[in-house]
């Protein structure tokens, strides 16, 4: 058995399935040695809808994967998604007490920028620094030790619903698991899939999951705008269904089998067989059928990422282009779809800087799950475990943003 104090286990609750990946950590180096999925029946858009259903799905991904690790899991970093997710930038000012910048100071900084207007109904889920300014002086990422009279502190701030927050804690908690943190699955893909040249330069990084699509950008290795999009794989399957007069089910493994979403690359004399609904007969169709209906959905998705990018006025700090990630990434000519929308340089994200199960995550449905685990492993100082009763996750981001600044000094 291993020992609880090496491993760090990411649980990615997807709309499509729920996955639990344990990384075991020595040193700088995070090996994978176990992980388990569940098909995810108790959510819809990423926000849980049915408590028992989702529990069952946690703890049967939680099982396989401590039967392929050979150890028990008690604590998990959490992903949250949907279309309750939204992000916003904030920035604050302060006066400088003494003659250099102490950690008070950037503390104080900190605080001044995240005094906003949040909703009661509404939870704090991630402060993110994005750079500090002394006196006229921009992009500093550490301000400690430096002279100046004025420090200015430009900070991203993610929140999320209470209600879906809570719900995924307590279907943890039902599940024999404690909660270490709740992470933005975009965020906790950008660790696993994005290279530290691209954070560095500026790129966009997409989510496409089941229920929804994440948009997250990243520039001078900071996170510059977060986006979920109420849109993603299910939609592409609903569409098949209808157009294809299927069951859903037969719908998804057509997708996941023959899908592609540029009709015109595949040949006419290609057929797929379909099958009936109540008891009707199996018909064959043209495979183009597929790259129809699937190709303008596809496009719609995108065409709605991309005007959120110019919304925000981010087009110009994606210099290095996009990533694309998540299961319905996997999709047939996904890539050049993306590149003639967003008339940018477009790659597929796997997982990287990992070793161990190397082969089995090498997958972009896997990005979340080994994204939490990295994650973890970076946050993995702050042991404390919250459950529903405790007070606001509000307090655990002051707690972490203070220990963020002990690990950069």
């Amino acid at each position: 058995m291993r020992g609880k104090e090496e491993i760090v286990v990411g649980l990615d609750i997807g709309t499509t399935k729920i996955c639990a990946v344990v990384g075991e950590i020595s040193g700088d180096e995070i090996n994978i040695v176990g992980i388990g999925t569940h098909p995810s029946i108790g959510l819809r858009k990423g926000v849980v809808v049915n408590i028992e259903s989702t529990v069952e799905s946690i703890k049967k991904a939680v099982e396989e994967a401590e039967l392929m690790a050979g150890c028990e899991i008690s604590s998990v970093y959490a992903g949250i998604a949907g279309g309750h997710i939204t992000g916003f930038n904030s920035r604050g000012i302060v006066a400088v007490k003494s003659s250099e910048i102490t950690e008070l100071d950037v503390e104080r900084v900190i605080d001044a920028a995240r005094a906003v207007a949040i909703p009661m109904d509404r939870e704090v889920i991630h402060v993110l620094p994005q750079e500090f300014i002394v006196d006229d002086e921009a992009g500093i990422q550490n301000p400690v030790g430096m002279a100046g009279v004025r420090l200015e502190a430009k900070i991203h701030i993610v929140t999320g619903a209470v209600t879906s927050a809570h719900n995924i804690v307590k279907c943890a908690n039902r599940s024999g698991l404690d909660v270490c943190d709740i992470v933005l699955e975009s965020l906790a893909s950008g660790e696993a899939v994005l290279a530290e040249e691209e954070k560095e330069l500026g790129t966009a990084l997409i989510d496409l999951g089941g229920g929804t699509s994440d948009l997250a950008i990243f520039c001078n290795k900071n996170i510059r705008h977060t986006f979920v999009l109420a849109l993603g794989g299910n939609n592409l399957t609903n569409d098949l269904a209808i157009g294809l007069h299927a069951p859903l089910s037969e719908a998804e493994k057509l997708k996941k089998k023959y899908g592609t979403c540029i009709a015109k690359n595949i040949s006419s004399e290609e057929t797929i067989e379909v099958p009936g609904m109540g008891g009707r007969k199996p018909r064959k169709l043209s495979r183009q059928i597929l790259g129809e209906i699937l190709e303008p959905r596809m496009e719609e998705i995108f065409t709605l990422i991309n005007r959120e990018i110019y919304r925000a006025g981010m087009e110009k700090l994606i210099s290095s282009g996009i990533v694309l990630t998540g299961g319905s990434a996997l999709l047939g000519d996904v890539v050049e779809v993306a590149e003639s929308i967003f008339n940018f340089p477009t790659r597929l994200g796997k997982p990287r800087g990992i070793s161990g199960l190397v082969d089995v995550v090498n997958n972009p449905m896997y990005a979340t799950g080994v994204g939490l685990v990295i994650y973890g492993a970076r946050n993995q100082t702050a042991k404390k475990k919250f459950r529903i009763r405790d007070k606001n996750i509000f307090n655990r981001v002051t707690t972490r943003m203070k220990k963020w600044f002990k690990d950069v000094i």
